[in-house]
């Protein structure tokens, strides 16, 4: 076995009904003063208020940030951290989907003054100390409650990460009845991003691809290939909410450590130029990345395919068996009823050129997928999934 580094957040909290302990939980953990950091799709659930009312009943003193915005640009973030510094907030609390966790945990490194988002870009180069921090996910579908990477928007469609141990939470705090409300669509596109984590994670060419990562992976798969239909269409099951998010949560742990690959290299530009959202290009381009990868490494998805589709084991050919995992994958986005085409999100066949160039610019994921990718290759994709 070759070494190996695992990290994530120290605690993970899981339950129906938590978050009436969240006030609590903060003034135990953070203090009596502290930034919420949210969105205003959040702010419309009744979510937020409740967040609130477990706050302020516990004698906590809040700054709400709500402006987070899908795939956050850079200003929102600096302005989320500048909130937490004129508040004097002891702590940070991200409360939403993946671009409010995101910008809550950067909110929490830059407000110490320690170092720049600029200067924080990159692997390794989030500087300690920062604020105490809890994320509280209401998708399931990121797993940002449990990684150390922040994605933020530079310039008009490019995105960098930060990507470090230091913006791990001290606390993921997951409650399944926050998910109840989710609309079947959004439930659908986080899902299989959720997914997609786990199969990149398991089959990821880093040298950091680990057996807990990928143990992670599997049961991430198991839970989320059993419930992800019956979360889509029968909302308020909330068995099936609870499968999601924890399979969710283990799949974020797994690619922290185990990092992605080609899915999302070739999904950041779809949502960069055409602001089509993180879930749903992972699960445009999935099947032909997977069938691509499959081709002449087929190993990690045969091994993979009977926990998500128990079914497929029955394949004794490992060939077979990781083309029929790509099938599965497919058939089970366009059932959960998302769109299978980019010219059905009016993507015009003229710009995949531009999006297979830009694609190659993430470098820092390419690198793990376990079949070399080029240009071509991307733009055979891409024409392929048009």
């Amino acid at each position: 076995m070759t070494p190996f580094n695992f990290n994530t957040s120290p605690s993970i909290r899981f339950g129906p009904g938590l978050l009436d302990q969240l006030g609590d939980i903060v003034k135990n953990e953070i203090g009596t003063r502290v930034l919420l950091v949210t969105d205003p799709g959040m702010m419309a659930t009744g979510i937020v208020d409740r967040a609130l009312a477990a706050l302020n009943s516990a004698g906590v003193v809040v700054t709400l940030y709500q402006d987070v915005k899908a795939d956050p640009p850079e200003n929102v973030v600096t302005f989320c951290a500048d909130a937490a510094v004129d508040s004097g907030a002891q702590g940070v609390v991200g409360l939403g989907g993946g671009s409010s966790l995101d910008v809550a945990k950067l909110a929490a490194l830059l407000a110490t003054g320690n170092q720049t988002l600029k200067d924080a870009y990159g692997v390794g180069n989030a500087k300690a100390p920062r604020l105490p921090l809890i994320l509280v996910p209401t998708t399931s579908g990121t797993g940002s409650e449990v990684t150390p990477i922040s994605i933020v928007t530079t310039g008009e469609s490019e995105k960098m990460g930060v990507v470090s141990p230091v913006i791990l939470p001290d606390i993921a705090l997951l409650d399944p009845e926050l998910t109840l409300g989710l609309p079947p669509h959004i439930t659908a596109a986080t899902g299989i991003d959720a997914m997609v984590h786990a199969i990149e994670a398991f089959a990821s060419a880093s040298p950091n691809n680990n057996p807990i990562s990928r143990n992670l992976a599997t049961e991430a798969l198991r839970l989320m290939g059993a419930a992800l239909e019956t979360a889509v269409h029968t909302g308020a099951d909330l068995s099936a909410r609870s499968d999601m998010l924890l399979g969710s949560m283990m799949a974020g742990q797994a690619f922290a450590n185990s990092p992605v690959a080609a899915v999302h290299a070739l999904a950041y530009p779809l949502g960069g130029h055409f602001h089509v959202p993180h879930g749903l290009s992972n699960a445009l381009v999935l099947p032909y990345v997977l069938r691509f990868n499959a081709e002449v490494a087929p190993e990690p998805y045969a091994r993979m395919a009977p926990f998500a589709f128990p079914e497929l084991g029955r394949i004794e050919n490992e060939q077979e068996r990781a083309m029929a995992f790509c099938e599965s994958m497919a058939a089970l986005s366009k059932r959960c009823g998302l769109q299978q085409t980019l010219r059905e999100m009016d993507i015009p066949r003229d710009v995949l050129p531009r999006l297979a160039s830009d694609a190659m610019n993430q470098t820092r994921l390419l690198v793990n997928n376990p079949r070399e990718l080029t240009e071509a290759d991307a733009l055979n994709i891409y024409e392929a999934a048009w």
